[in-house]
């Protein structure tokens, strides 16, 4: 009988609590194994270098060197190790700079040990996964600041190719990935990017992805009609 096949997997955070409960969480699902953990940034990239797991499971906040610091220096090497962020944080910068860092997870701490095992999933499919409630947390801020004097934008004047633009964004899509998708150049994309801002009347580095997963749902609809 040919031997299971399991998800390599290695986690790091600096909380040995935290730690055992994720691996402990992780370990109950048959098909994945946690081959090594590590409480800090250094430790934990040495170790990912050494064992080559598939996917690397990392705190931001972590001595020595931050998860951000990890997760660029991983996106380098060759095979890749995917990265998954399970963190405090949900603000919109620290969230865009570890998009634009490769990770392709980012499960926030308190929802960790519902998230978790969808997260993997998706991502050794080699999809992008956000925990729901950091997306609703994000969608709400902007509609907050929507009600609070900022006029709403009118989609209208956008053209099909900036529509697209933006429902990538919507799509926790990079500049770079955008370019591939739509197999055009990454200067291109900030050019439609820049389009889109003076025309809507955002500003902001972060603001437009904001937009964009706010208004998910009204670009889904007006691309399939165009």
């Amino acid at each position: 009988m040919a031997r299971q096949y399991k998800l390599r997997i290695v986690i790091a955070d600096d909380h040995p609590i935290f730690r055992d409960g994720l691996r402990n969480i992780i370990e109950s699902e048959p098909g994945f194994r946690v081959v090594g953990e590590a409480g800090d940034g250094v430790s934990a990239l040495e170790m990912i270098q050494k064992m080559r797991p598939a996917i690397a499971v990392l705190d931001i906040s972590m001595p020595k060197l931050d998860g951000l610091k990890v997760a660029r220096k991983l996106i380098t090497e060759e095979p890749p190790v995917e990265v998954i962020f399970v963190t405090m944080y949900r603000e919109q910068k620290v969230f865009t700079e570890a998009i634009q860092a490769g990770v392709k997870g980012y499960v926030l701490k308190d929802s960790a040990a519902t998230d978790i095992i969808s997260c993997i999933r998706a991502v050794a499919a080699g999809q992008k996964y956000a925990s729901p409630e950091l997306t609703t947390f994000l969608v709400n801020s902007v509609r907050d600041t929507e009600t609070a004097g900022i006029p709403r934008s009118d989609l209208e004047g956008l053209t099909s190719a900036e529509f697209r633009v933006l429902w990538l964004l919507a799509d926790y899509k990079t500049s770079k990935e955008i370019a591939q998708d739509l197999f055009i150049s990454p200067r291109t994309v900030h050019t439609h990017r820049n389009n889109i801002c003076q025309k809507l009347g955002i500003h902001g580095s972060h603001a437009l992805m904001k937009f964009a997963l706010a208004h998910k749902e009204l670009l889904a609809q007006k691309l399939t009609t165009t």
